[in-house]
């Protein structure tokens, strides 16, 4: 069915070209033409159809898109030309096919390729009336979050979309930091700095820098709260004092800190863990070691394994505001006591 389709178009852009040139240029020598130059087409056509199955819509949207605002602007170039082409002057003639199929081509081409950026949220910034009101997409970053550096790994993994505003004040703050002449706070400034470049090359997110400012207001903290009231969006930051202030005059808060915690991996009673005792515990006989992710294990009865690794059964899951925190003994204690 699909070859007695092709065929058919193929005879009739044949036939089509065939009768346009033969009406036009009243030759037959041009009416051949004519027949041989629909044939191409429809061929070109049957390899475009082949392409545009395996090509997702978003893309032939584009090219469709770019194809007919090109012709639109090729043959408002060429009306000129058109008396002359009805006419069959052949130089007439070359001159409306060629810039026809020079701007149909162009814009064939960048359509598809700018079509690539059709995603909903392409679409979600384009028809929002103003950038203020895009709620819960935008997003204000704190100086510490910057600092902390660890944004910039999260939004490249794409879990973080929409745009990070960057205040001027925060920005002179990082330069102050960046600027001081303790050494330590310098090489935090220097890294914020480091950490803020990177995010303005992420593929996933947009940085923009806004001028606003509240001279009134005393306090970088206290600004941020202010301007992510004016522009309806939330703060990022892993400051919890920030956090309070912000939570208290309703606004919403990402807490970096908060979102780490939530990604550690979860340890329930009875289970077994092989980790290297690190130091001494405060209680007596205790041994101290770590997760990958940092979080403290105390282990009883431990005191003479430092500095080796043990099997160690946990007991219990304490969470802290500074943390979580993993109690537990060795795997063998833990084995004697049940078998008794």
């Amino acid at each position: 069915m699909w070859i007695l389709m092709k065929g058919l178009l193929i005879l009739f852009s044949a036939a089509v070209g065939f009768g346009v040139a033969l009406n036009v240029m009243g030759s037959l020598l041009w009416g051949l033409s004519g027949l041989i130059s629909g044939v191409l087409i429809a061929l070109l056509a049957l390899m475009f159809e082949e392409n545009v199955r395996k090509t997702p819509l978003r893309i032939v949207l584009g090219g469709a898109m770019g194809l007919i605002i090109s012709l639109v602007i090729a043959n408002l170039l060429t009306y000129p030309f058109l008396k002359d082409v009805m006419d069959r002057h052949i130089l007439s003639l070359a001159v409306y096919v060629v810039t026809n199929v020079f701007f149909g081509y162009t814009g064939l081409s960048v359509g598809m390729k700018k079509g690539e950026e059709f995603t909903p949220e392409y679409f979600h910034r384009l028809f929002s009336s103003s950038f203020r009101n895009i709620s819960g997409i935008d997003k204000v970053v704190d100086t510490s979050v910057i600092i902390d550096g660890r944004i910039a790994d999260v939004c490249e993994t794409g879990f973080i979309e929409g745009t990070l505003i960057i205040p001027q004040f925060v920005l002179r703050e990082l330069h102050y930091i960046a600027d001081s002449p303790d050494p330590v706070r310098r090489t935090r400034g220097r890294r914020g700095l480091d950490i803020l470049k990177r995010l303005q090359n992420q593929p996933y997110v947009d940085v923009k820098i806004v001028d606003k400012d509240y001279p009134k207001i005393k306090g970088v903290d206290a600004k941020l709260v202010e301007l992510a009231k004016e522009l309806k969006c939330k703060i990022i930051t892993n400051d919890a004092n920030l956090y309070k202030i912000a939570e208290l005059q309703g606004v919403k808060v990402l807490n970096i800190n908060e979102l780490a915690s939530s990604l550690k991996p979860i340890v329930l009673p009875g289970e077994v863990m092989n980790i290297c005792v690190l130091k001494e515990g405060k209680e007596e006989g205790q041994g101290v070691g770590y997760l990958e992710d940092g979080t403290m294990v105390v282990i009883d009865n431990a005191k003479q394994y430092i500095g080796q690794k043990l099997d160690v059964t946990v007991t219990s899951v304490l969470q802290t505001p500074g943390g979580r925190m993993i109690f537990s003994k060795p795997k063998q204690e833990a084995s004697g006591q049940a078998y008794r």
